[in-house]
């Protein structure tokens, strides 16, 4: 049956089709006549993608497109009067126009306007040469990559415009090094190394282009290659200038580390918990008792707070152009028992369906106690699902660090991260606001900043 009446289903739609497309045209062309060139053109063009080569959506089509360029060039040579740039950037537009719209219609533009739009495209790849050529004579590389990259849109090719740019490019490339940052104690000088170590790579990462058009980070083989073991435990802001000079750098990133500020809390939960017990008789029939067992659970939790203070310091005149004062802060908890659970974790509950159901007193007073120790975050389950995977020993290792760098609510330890190890974990993450500083920077020239006279080799 189906089979039968599907050349009838297909011819249906066809008309259907036809019909749709008719109406869009017919609507096209109303409109053009009303002198609505735009909405002529967007209903020509919903025609032609309903019913490609249909010939008199194509004429509407090329009808309204025509309409569109004859008005666009009459307000492109009125601009021209009193803004030359203005009326050029127009003329860019109305080729992206027809460019786009070839694929519905070839657009007339008239005899006389390739000459019109040649002319406003020379006048305007002129004045941004010369700009560029300006900036680049007054030390300002960045600006005339700028105006190279803006004359090349007009006119490809045009003079020794590519040779220029590249050159403006090269001179305006900012290499930057992260140097380690120094520690008010010699317990400390490690974090100074690993934290200007965090802050590079995630840098480097950050500025890959396009993200960055100008900034370079230098990655860490090139500075250790420069450096004394000496100076890995930090170093003084002349040292650093003068690495900076050693490792090709044009700009460098120098700070200290704060001291780092550290506070703990021990939380005991001590009381009976709930235990379900399913149990099945000889006849099949089930039934659930449950047991009250003791546990104790200890909770340990550190509070770190460290600042650190950086510069970005520009190496030929050694200013500073850039200087941050930073806080961060983290907490850590650590949670742990002795108690190894029966049966499956899951199968505990800080108290039975029983006692909330008769004393919900109870039952609230357990719970708040339990959060007031473990934290909202921290259910009994997953501290037993931790006793249950945690071997015999509880003791802090480096490699638990990355948990805490996560956020995790708990980690089941018996004993803290050292407060250093913490306060490497809260500074490792605080380079975005280094990384907004640098892109800043990244446009501007030396020149600008105040840095250098014009006519310096500078970035």
């Amino acid at each position: 049956m189906i089979r039968k009446f599907m050349p009838a289903f297909v011819a249906l739609a066809l008309v259907m089709g036809c019909a749709g497309t008719s109406k869009l045209t017919e609507k096209s062309e109303e409109k053009l006549a009303g002198g609505d060139a735009r909405r002529a053109w967007q209903l020509a063009t919903k025609a032609l993608d309903k019913e490609p080569g249909n010939p008199r959506a194509q004429a509407a089509a090329t009808a309204a497109g025509a309409r569109i360029a004859q008005e666009w060039q009459r307000r492109i040579r009125a601009l021209a009067e009193v803004d030359s740039l203005g009326a050029a950037e127009q003329v860019l537009e109305l080729a992206e126009f027809r460019q786009d719209a070839a694929h519905y219609a070839t657009i007339p533009v008239g005899a006389e306007w390739p000459a019109e739009e040649l002319a406003l495209r020379q006048m305007a790849v002129r004045v941004h040469y010369k700009r560029g050529l300006d900036a680049a004579s007054t030390g300002r590389p960045k600006k005339a990559c700028a105006e190279f990259a803006e004359a090349d849109r007009f006119v490809s090719g045009y003079r020794d415009l590519a040779k220029r740019a590249d050159r403006a490019f090269d001179q305006a490339l900012t290499r930057v090094a992260v140097v380690p940052f120094r520690a008010r104690s010699y317990t400390e000088a490690r974090i100074g190394v690993q934290v200007a170590r965090a802050w590079r790579d995630n840098l480097i990462h950050d500025f890959a282009p396009p993200a960055a058009q100008f900034t370079r980070i230098l990655g860490g083989d090139v500075l250790e290659r420069a450096m004394t073991v000496a100076q890995l435990d930090g170093i003084s802001r002349d040292e650093a200038i003068r690495l900076g000079r050693k490792a090709g750098a044009q700009r460098i990133v120098w700070g200290s580390i704060g001291d780092v500020k550290s506070s703990t809390k021990l939380n005991v939960f001590r009381d009976s918990v709930a235990r379900r017990v399913v149990e099945t008789d000889a006849h099949g029939q089930t039934s659930t008792r449950w047991v009250e067992v003791p546990i104790e659970v200890i909770a340990r939790v550190r509070d770190v707070t460290v600042g650190v203070d950086y510069e970005v310091i520009a190496i030929e005149s050694e200013a500073s152009i850039a200087t941050r004062h930073v806080d961060r802060s983290t907490m850590a908890r650590v949670v742990w028992t002795s108690y190894q659970p029966e049966g499956d974790p899951a199968s505990y509950s800080l108290v039975s369906e029983t006692v909330r159901a008769s004393d919900p007193n109870r039952a609230r007073d357990v719970e708040t106690r339990w959060k007031s120790a473990c934290g909202n975050a921290t259910t009994l389950v997953e501290v037993l699902q931790a006793r249950r995977s945690a071997g015999s020993s509880g003791r802090y290792g480096r490699e638990a660090l990355p948990r805490f760098m996560a956020g995790a609510a708990f980690v089941f330890l018996e004993d803290l991260p050292p407060a250093e190890d913490l306060a490497l974990t809260a500074l490792s993450q605080g380079y975005p606001v280094l990384r907004d500083d640098l892109l800043r920077l990244d446009p501007i020239d030396d020149v600008d900043l105040g840095l250098a006279m014009p006519g310096a080799n500078s970035r």
